[in-house]
Order: C-alpha cells, then sequence, then structure tokens
C-alpha cells in the first residue's frame, strides 16, 4: 500500500468491503483483505448467554464509550496467552486514530475499579460498525462491551456488524459465516 494511503482511503476500502492488515507489530506495512468469507453478527439474533446476562444485570463494569480511544487499540495490540503476535502495527495506530478524530472509528469500553480491563474499537460508517479487535482483562469485561455496542447499533438504526472473521469466541453470539457476494449485498444495504 502507498506510503500517500489515509483516513478517506480507508473509509473508501471500508465502502467497498475490505479492510487493511499488517503482518505483524513491527512489519511497516498494511495489505487489504477481501475473504471469501465474512463473519457477521446479526443485530437481531444477538445470543447473550445466562452467566453474561447476570453479569450484565450485576452491573459490575462501568462502561463508556470513546473515554479511552488509543489506549483500547494498544490494548488490542499487546501479546496475550492465545494471541503470540497482532497485526496492529504503527499505521493502522496511526490510521485508525485519525479515523477516531473524524468520528469514524470508536471504542466500547469496560471498567472496573477505575481501570480499562475490555473493551473493542471499530468503524462506523452510515447503517454498518466493522469490528475490528477486542481484549479483556478481566472475564467479561469484552463480552460486556460487545453487549452493549449491539444495543447502541440497533437503538441507532444499524444494520450490519461486520466482524470480519469468525472465531470460537464469536460463535458464542451467533456469528455467522456469509460468503463474499452476500456479504457486498448486506454492506449495500447499511449503505443507504
Amino acid at each position: 500500500m502507498s506510503r500517500g494511503f489515509g483516513p478517506s482511503d480507508l473509509l473508501d476500502c471500508y465502502r467497498r468491503g475490505v479492510f487493511p492488515m499488517a503482518d505483524d507489530r513491527d512489519d511497516p506495512s498494511l495489505f487489504l483483505v477481501d475473504p471469501d468469507l465474512r463473519g457477521v453478527l446479526p443485530l437481531n439474533a444477538f445470543h447473550v448467554s445466562k452467566s453474561l446476562r447476570k453479569t450484565i444485570r450485576k452491573d459490575v463494569f462501568r462502561v463508556r464509550i470513546n473515554t479511552a480511544f488509543s489506549r483500547v487499540m494498544e490494548l488490542c495490540a499487546e501479546e496475550a496467552p492465545d494471541r503470540p503476535s497482532t497485526w496492529i502495527n504503527s499505521p493502522i495506530l496511526n490510521l485508525y486514530s485519525a479515523l477516531h478524530r473524524m468520528g469514524h472509528a470508536h471504542s466500547v469500553e469496560s471498567w472496573l475499579d477505575g481501570e480499562l480491563v475490555g473493551g473493542l474499537y471499530g468503524v462506523s460508517l452510515k447503517g454498518a460498525f466493522f469490528g475490528e479487535s477486542m481484549f479483556s482483562r478481566v472475564t467479561d469485561a469484552s463480552k460486556v462491551a460487545l453487549a452493549h455496542l449491539v444495543a447502541l447499533l440497533r437503538k441507532n438504526g444499524f444494520v450490519l456488524l461486520d466482524t470480519q472473521f469468525v472465531t470460537g469466541h464469536l460463535l458464542t453470539f451467533g456469528v455467522e459465516e456469509v460468503p463474499r457476494e452476500a456479504f457486498q449485498v448486506l454492506l449495500a444495504n447499511a449503505m443507504t
């Protein structure tokens, strides 16, 4: 990708259904991904387990929006036992920070006793939210953030929550894998 690739170019990529990644944190370059199969979390079929519902009712976490966007990205980029390396490099941090300043990238954060313990970030564009990454340092922290995100998207008339890929973690919430052509139809609907 050329050095002149900026936040407006990134938004154009999302409009086309592609997104950037890097090979690892130290790689200074980006490449665009357009997977054959795409993860989509149907907003009206979002599944919340009994234990998560109980955690949400207990109001264990204080959930905030956009109060620590950069920190959420940094924590998503940290190595973890289940993720020894990350695709979030400096160009990605810079691009999404610029999108955040433009009002297109957002974080949903779970706080416990004044400490940021979980969250996620992604990009909103018209009726679509493109989830990028999430992290958790305390049980259920990222799950609570995701549940709040889904509630916000429903409330604000969003029609698409793109998870990009399907993971075991996301399957528990009802994520579906759709072919590229079907995703393009969902995306076109969300862009109107």
